[in-house]
C-alpha cells in the first residue's frame, strides 16, 4: 500500500484512557508495597519513602531531615564514605535520598543482576549510619555557602518570600532559613532524628521485570528494613494572615523576580480538573495568555508560569516570572488584567481546541515510560487518590467548554487576598 506524504496524517483524539493498577503486596510490618512491571528493561528501582516528621520538630531545627537524609552514605559502622560510594559506583547504581515536605526516604536505581549484591549495603544504610563529625563539617559548610547564593539569587529568594507572605514567618513552610539553622546541627541530634523519626509509616515502590520467585525473594530481603508503623502526627500549625506584599528592593539589579498567588484547592477537590485547566490557560503552557501578553506582545520577561502547589494539606496558586526591573509594576498589572478577561470573557472556540489536544497530549506523555508510571502513582497515592485522578481527568479534558473556565476562574479566581512579592 503506497502512502500519499503530500498530505498530512489524519489528526484524532484518544477515546480511552486506561492505567495499569500495580500489583499490591504488604511486609509483616504492615507497610504497603507497590510493585510496577517492567518487561523488557532491566533497570530496577526501590524506592523507601515515609511521611515527614518534620513538624514534630523545634523549627530551629528545620534543617535535621535533611541533613539526615544526606548524610546516610557518609558511614556506616562497617564502610566509610568512600567505600561506600566506590561500591556503589562499582556496580552501576545509584542511592539517593527523597526529601520534601512531606515525605523523606531512600531510594536504589540499578540493573537487576546486581539487585541482590547490593540490598545488604542498601539496608545497612536504614540500621547503621554512623553521622561522622568531619564529614557533617564539610556538608554544613557546603550547606552554608549554597544558602548565602540563594539569598543572593533573585529567584530563590522570591520563592522564599512569596511562602513566607503566604503561611506566616512562624509556619514550618513560611519560615526563612539562616545560618542559624546549620550552626544547630550536631551528629546526636540527627542521631536522634534517625533513630526516633526516619522509617516510620513507609510505603515502597517497585519496578523492574521480576520473575514470581525473584520477587518474592525481593520481598523477603526487603523484610528487613526496620519500617515501623502509627508515627506519631502532630498538626501543622494554622498559616496566619498572608502578608499582602513583600517587596525586597536591588538598587544594581537590572532584573526582577517575582511571585503572584493565593490559596487553592487540593487534587481531591472536585473541581481540581477544571482549575488546572484555567490555570493552564493562563500560564501553564507556551500558549498560555501570560505568556503571549508578557513575554510575545511586550517582551518584558522570557519566561512566566503559573503552577499548583501542594504542600501537605494546603494548596496554592503561583505565578512567578523574571522580569526587566523597569517594567516590574506592569507586569502586575497585565497579570491582573488576564485574570479578570479569562474570567468574564469566553475563550474562543479556536483556542479551546488547541488547549484541549494540548492538555490531553500532555496527559498521555507523562505515562510514556514505566517509571513515568510510577512516579505519576505516588503523586496520587499520597492525595489519598489512585489512577482514577487521571482518568477523570482525561473525561474532563475530552468535554470542558469555555464556559466552564469562566465559572471556575469565577470562583477560584476572584479574591483580592493575594501575595505579591518582587525582589530586584
Amino acid at each position: 500500500m503506497s502512502v500519499d506524504r503530500s498530505k498530512a496524517p489524519q489528526f484524532s483524539l484518544p477515546t480511552k484512557f486506561a492505567l495499569p493498577a500495580p500489583q499490591q503486596f504488604q511486609l509483616a510490618c504492615g507497610s504497603n508495597v507497590f510493585y510496577f512491571p517492567t518487561p523488557g528493561i532491566d533497570a530496577v528501582k526501590v524506592e523507601v519513602i515515609g511521611n515527614s516528621s518534620r513538624s514534630l520538630l523545634p523549627n530551629s531545627q528545620a534543617l535535621i531531615p535533611s541533613f539526615t537524609l544526606q548524610m546516610l552514605q557518609e558511614g556506616t559502622h562497617k564502610l566509610t564514605s568512600q567505600q561506600l560510594a566506590e561500591f556503589f559506583d562499582y556496580h552501576g547504581a545509584e542511592v539517593y535520598p527523597t526529601l520534601s515536605y512531606t515525605q523523606e526516604g531512600l531510594s536504589l536505581l540499578c540493573i537487576k543482576k546486581h539487585l541482590f549484591t547490593l540490598l545488604p549495603t542498601f539496608i545497612s544504610l536504614f540500621t547503621e549510619a554512623t553521622f561522622p563529625e568531619e564529614n557533617l563539617a564539610k556538608r554544613k559548610s557546603q550547606r552554608a555557602l549554597s544558602l548565602k547564593l540563594d539569598q543572593e539569587k533573585p529567584s530563590s529568594r522570591a520563592a522564599q518570600l512569596f511562602k513566607k507572605g503566604l503561611f506566616g514567618p512562624s509556619h514550618p513552610f513560611g519560615q526563612e532559613i539562616t545560618e542559624a539553622h546549620i550552626s544547630e546541627i550536631t551528629p546526636a541530634l540527627l542521631q536522634a532524628y534517625y533513630q526516633d523519626h526516619l522509617w516510620k509509616d513507609c510505603s515502597l515502590f517497585l519496578s523492574g521485570d521480576f520473575k514470581t520467585q525473584e520477587l518474592e525473594q525481593l520481598l523477603a530481603t526487603l523484610e528487613q528494613l526496620p519500617l515501623k508503623q502509627g508515627a506519631k502526627k502532630q498538626g501543622l500549625p494554622a498559616p496566619i494572615a498572608a502578608t499582602a506584599s513583600l517587596l525586597e528592593d536591588r538598587a544594581d539589579a537590572v532584573q526582577s523576580s517575582i511571585r503572584f498567588g493565593a490559596w487553592s484547592i487540593p487534587k481531591h477537590h472536585e473541581d481540581f480538573p477544571a482549575l488546572a485547566v484555567f490555570n493552564t490557560l493562563l500560564g501553564g503552557y507556551f500558549g498560555s495568555r501570560l505568556v503571549k501578553n508578557i513575554r510575545e506582545d511586550k517582551g518584558h520577561t522570557y519566561g512566566i508560569h503559573s503552577s499548583l502547589v501542594e504542600l501537605d494539606e494546603y494548596a496554592y496558586w503561583v505565578i512567578a516570572a523574571d522580569v526587566k526591573k523597569a517594567y516590574q509594576e506592569e507586569v502586575f498589572a497585565e497579570i491582573d488584567k488576564e485574570i479578570q478577561i479569562l474570567r468574564t470573557v469566553l475563550a474562543s472556540p479556536e483556542e479551546i481546541e488547541i488547549l484541549k489536544n494540548y492538555l490531553i497530549g500532555q496527559l498521555f506523555t507523562k505515562f510514556s515510560s514505566p517509571f513515568d508510571l510510577i512516579d505519576q502513582f505516588k503523586g496520587v497515592y499520597y492525595a489519598g487518590l489512585d489512577f482514577s485522578f487521571y482518568e477523570k481527568r482525561f473525561d474532563y479534558l475530552k468535554k470542558f467548554t469555555a464556559a466552564d473556565l469562566l465559572s471556575i476562574g469565577n470562583r477560584y479566581f476572584s479574591s483580592s487576598d493575594r501575595v505579591k512579592v518582587r525582589v530586584g
